[in-house]
């Protein structure tokens, strides 16, 4: 699957997605990051998530995350 449906995929049913799915696909996108002080501060964040000790904290951090899906799907 296209990492654009699986972005398009998390946005629609985001409430009900794990961290670690979102984690993934964020990991994917910072990949397709022009500036690399961008590609950094996504990655200080996914990291963030990573040692949140709760799925609730985990979904916060992502929640403000949101923005990097829908960067992604207007072409970065």
């Amino acid at each position: 699957m296209s990492l654009e449906k699986q972005v398009n995929q998390i946005l629609n049913n985001f409430d009900n997605v794990e961290s670690t799915r979102i984690i993934e696909i964020l990991t994917s996108i910072q990949l397709h990051l022009k500036r690399e002080i961008t590609q950094e501060y996504l990655r200080v964040k996914i990291q963030a998530v990573s040692d949140s000790p709760s799925e609730i904290e985990k979904k916060k951090i992502c929640n403000t995350l949101k923005p990097y899906f829908y960067w992604y799907l207007q072409g970065i």
